[in-house]
C-alpha cells in the first residue's frame, strides 16, 4: 500500500540570484526613497539659482555628477526631478486604478448592454495612442503638475478595468455567490463582502505595475515641454535641457538623471513582479512556488 502511495511535492528551493535580485532591488528604493525624503531638509534646491561661472564642470568630487549648461549641481537636480517623477507616477497610477476599478466593476456587475457599452469605450480609446492622446489631454489643461497627473490617469485605466471586469464576471458564476444570493443577501451585500475582497488584491497589484511606466509617461511630456515648467527640477526637463550639453562634450547633464531613472523604476518594476508571481495562483503552479 505504500509502495502505490503518491510522493510528496518537493518544495524547491528559490533561486539564490532571485533573493539577491530583490535584496538589491529593496536597497536601491530605500536608499532613493530617503535621498528623496530627507533633500529637502538637507540639501534645500533653489530653482531659480544659477552660477555661470560652474557651467558643465565634469564629474568631480566637488560635484559628483557634474554642472549643467547654467551651473546647477545634476546630482542634486536628480534627486528633486525623481522626487516629481516617482509622485506623479504614483498619484497617476492611483487615479488610473480608481477609473479603471469603476469602470470594471460597473461593466462586471450590471453585465449586459452596460457591460457591452463600456467595453466598446474601452476599445475605442485602447486604439489610440496614449502619447499623443496625453499630449492632447495636457495641451488643453495646460501644461502643469496636475494636467500631467490627469493625462496619464485618463489614458491607463483601460488595462485595469478589463482586469476587474474579467475577474467579477468569473466570480458570479462561483457556487458561493449563488449561495449567498440564495439566502437572502442584497446586491449591495455581495458586492461589498464576496466580491470586493477578491478584486482588491488584483487592483494593489494592478496600481504598483503601472507605477514605472506612468513615470516614463510623466518624463516623455516633461521631455517634450508639455509637464512642469522648464526651470523646476524635472528628470524630463533635464534630459531635454542636457540636449545641448551633449554636443560640447557634457554628457553628465542628460546621462545621470537618465539612469537613476532607469535603476529606479527597474527596481520597482522587478519587486512589482515578484508580487504579482506570489498572488497569481496560475503563474505560483507553473514556477512550482
Amino acid at each position: 500500500m505504500t509502495d502505490l502511495a503518491l510522493p510528496a511535492r518537493v518544495r524547491r528551493p528559490k533561486p539564490r540570484t532571485g533573493r539577491v535580485g530583490a535584496a538589491v532591488a529593496w536597497a536601491v528604493l530605500v536608499g532613493a526613497g530617503l535621498a528623496c525624503l530627507l533633500a529637502p531638509v538637507l540639501w534645500p534646491l533653489d530653482e531659480s539659482a544659477v552660477d555661470l561661472a560652474r557651467t558643465r564642470l565634469a564629474p568631480s568630487w566637488a560635484d559628483p555628477a557634474g554642472t549643467d549648461d547654467l551651473g546647477r549641481d545634476v546630482a542634486h537636480r536628480s534627486l528633486y526631478g525623481l522626487r516629481v517623477s516617482l509622485l506623479v507616477g504614483a498619484v497617476a497610477a492611483f487615479v488610473a486604478t480608481v477609473i479603471g476599478g469603476l469602470v470594471g466593476a460597473v461593466a462586471g456587475t450590471l453585465g449586459g448592454w452596460v457591460d457591452r457599452v463600456l467595453m466598446r469605450v474601452v476599445d475605442t480609446i485602447a486604439a489610440l495612442p496614449h502619447l499623443l492622446l496625453g499630449i492632447f489631454i495636457v495641451a488643453m489643461l495646460r501644461p502643469s503638475l496636475g494636467a500631467v497627473i490627469l493625462s496619464i490617469g485618463l489614458t491607463h485605466w483601460l488595462s485595469t478595468a478589463r482586469i476587474v471586469r474579467s475577474e467579477l464576471l468569473s466570480l458570479r458564476t462561483r457556487p458561493f455567490i449563488d449561495a449567498a444570493i440564495s439566502g437572502g443577501a442584497s446586491r449591495a451585500r455581495v458586492i461589498t463582502r464576496h466580491l470586493l475582497p477578491h478584486v482588491l488584491p488584483r487592483l494593489a497589484l494592478a496600481t504598483t505595475l503601472m507605477v514605472p511606466h506612468a513615470v516614463w509617461h510623466e518624463t516623455a511630456l516633461s521631455f517634450l515641454g508639455l509637464g512642469l515648467p522648464p526651470h523646476l527640477a524635472s528628470i524630463g526637463n533635464m534630459i531635454n535641457d542636457g540636449q545641448r550639453s551633449l554636443l560640447t562634450g557634457a554628457w553628465w547633464a542628460s546621462i545621470v538623471p537618465g539612469l537613476l531613472l532607469v535603476v529606479v523604476t527597474l527596481a520597482l518594476a522587478a519587486l512589482t513582479g515578484r508580487w504579482r508571481d506570489r498572488l497569481d495562483p496560475r503563474v505560483r503552479a507553473e514556477l512550482h512556488l
